[in-house]
């Protein structure tokens, strides 16, 4: 039965006489629970918390951080059905999107202990004394990686799991030492609670100090920016709008006495690139492809292919005619929340109605049911590059075509795109050479750049890099997916000549953790 509290390091707390409901979208009213709004005092607790517990928590080996990751899986996977369903009624996702994100969380979870155990995450480097150098002596100096402190975490609609209470942010943040703060997502607040149980009963499990962490409720900008701007808090993890990043962040690094780093995930259209051959070749097949990424959870990915461009041809034309046919198959369907339903048709509207745009297919308004349908707009590359509007995301199941008469054209289109999440490139062997600059260009505005393959689906392993030039984030050097995604929450330290007695374990001469470590200027994991 869900209490409606605030977790304040291990206290449910609801302080406060303000609450929130949360309105679904598949029964298309409230539910019946109550959700406690916290208190200014509460949200000072849950910082005080952290910061104490920070304390003793950064300095645990790291096979306990494992073990507690681990444990959390564990927990996610003991809540069995409930979760599952609560999801399903405060999202508007099916059950089996859900089960998989499920299986998502949980293994990100246990894949930031693998890095944890394994260790090389920290970048040990030692460089040791140089005594006897001329013309002067060089001291003992090593380097490493240590967390950073508490960190907050803003949950995101449109994955109640995997980027939410205990997502990626609070997973990669958790692993590097931190304690993290939750600032739950008011659509999605009885998954939240159930998750924070989770962590609540794996931190009792691990037996770590209390605050580890927190989660606390607001609507609205209120509670949230009292976390970023508390002198407590060192770092800051978003998904979201870009309205609300650009807030956080100008507040972040403004309105602070001491700035802190945002990492914050706002608003990209993932360009795909359509080229001659491999339409001529194999249009329907990726027509077929594109369709379904582009109706893929409603477009409510943040991956989501929205801008597609192709140079006029008769491949081309009936590449276009294949996908009309394909999203006019595609049924509306209900999306995350009533206002990201009332915002793409409104975003959609007003890209319709910007000069030189036409419609090539749109399902019917189905806002009343909170329902978002598919639509296809396209636009000539003039029109497109002198109306920076036509790059806002719509977020949701709708794509753009950019039609450019020549590969110039082309190039210049892409030149004139804001930084993007994803680059797709649907090419042959033939038009990968042919379009070389083309694909450069592109590869200078995104973070990941896929070959003959959608940009949904965002794989958790090492490789992974989910980020971009701005807007995309307002980082380009960092990641919000994978194993590095925990090096966004710490920091370097140098130690000279310190006594041997007080180096931590990853610098010790003996190498106590056995991790690969930079000595010397050379790669091993050997003691010195």
């Amino acid at each position: 039965m869900l209490k409606g509290y605030n977790l304040v390091g291990q206290t449910e707390s609801a302080e406060g006489d303000q609450y929130l409901k949360v309105f679904s979208t598949v029964s298309q009213h409230d539910l019946p629970e109550k959700f406690a709004v916290a208190t200014a005092a509460e949200v000072d607790k849950a910082v005080a918390k952290a910061a104490t517990a920070f304390l003793i928590y950064k300095n645990l080996p790291p096979v306990v951080k494992a073990e507690f990751l681990e444990t959390i899986a564990d927990e996610i996977m003991a809540l069995g059905d409930e979760l599952i369903q609560r999801a399903m009624l405060e999202s508007g996702l099916p059950e089996a999107r859900l089960v998989g994100e499920r299986g998502r969380t949980t293994g990100q979870l246990k894949l930031f202990a693998s890095v944890v155990r394994e260790g090389s995450w920290v970048e040990a480097v030692i460089d040791t004394a140089l005594p006897e150098r001329k013309p002067l002596p060089r001291a003992d100096l090593r380097k490493m990686n240590v967390p950073i402190g508490p960190v907050v975490v803003f949950g995101a609609s449109n994955f109640p799991f995997a980027f939410s209470t205990l997502g990626g942010d609070t997973a990669s943040a958790l692993a590097a030492g931190n304690p993290v703060i939750v600032k739950a997502h008011a659509s999605h607040l009885g998954t939240n609670e159930l998750m924070a149980g989770a962590i609540h009963a794996a931190i009792k499990k691990c037996n770590l100090p209390d605050g580890v962490f927190s989660f606390v409720i607001g609507e609205g900008a209120v509670t949230g920016m009292q976390l970023v701007k508390h002198p407590g808090v060192k770092a800051v993890g978003f998904t979201g709008s870009y309205t609300a990043g650009m807030a956080i962040f100008k507040a972040a690094v403004n309105e602070r006495e001491t700035p802190i780093p945002v990492y914050a995930e706002m608003s990209s259209i993932n360009p795909v690139l359509l080229l001659n051959e491999k339409l001529l070749q194999h249009g329907d097949t990726v027509a077929t492809a594109l369709a379904g990424s582009i109706t893929l959870g409603v477009g409510q990915f943040c991956t989501n292919p929205g801008l597609l461009f192709l140079t006029e041809s008769d491949a081309a034309e009936n590449f276009i005619a294949k996908l009309i046919s394909l999203l006019s198959a595609a049924p509306a369907a209900t999306m995350l929340n009533a206002g990201i339903c009332r915002s793409y048709y409104k975003n959609k509207k007003n890209i319709t109605g910007q000069n030189g745009v036409t419609v090539l297919h749109e399902g019917e308004d189905a806002s009343e049911d909170f329902k978002g349908s598919a639509a296809l707009l396209a636009v000539s590359a003039t029109d497109f590059i002198s109306n920076p509007q036509l790059q806002n995301e719509i977020f949701g199941p709708a794509s753009l075509i950019v039609k450019c008469k020549n590969e110039t054209e082309l190039q210049q289109a892409i030149s004139s795109l804001h930084g993007q999440l994803t680059g797709t490139v649907f090419a042959t062997n033939e038009d990968i050479q042919h379009f070389a600059g083309c694909i450069n260009q592109l590869t200078e505005k995104v973070g990941r750049v896929v070959y003959n393959s959608v940009p949904t689906g965002v794989e958790v392993c090492h490789a992974m890099v989910h980020g971009g030039p701005f807007p995309a984030t307002t980082d380009v050097r960092s990641t919000s997916v994978g194993a590095d995604a925990i090096k966004r929450f710490v920091r370097p330290i140098c130690l000279q000549d310190c006594p041997a007695s007080f180096l931590p374990d990853a610098l010790k001469n003996e190498n106590p953790l056995h991790i690969m470590r930079k000595v010397n200027g050379v790669y091993t994991n050997e003691s010195i």
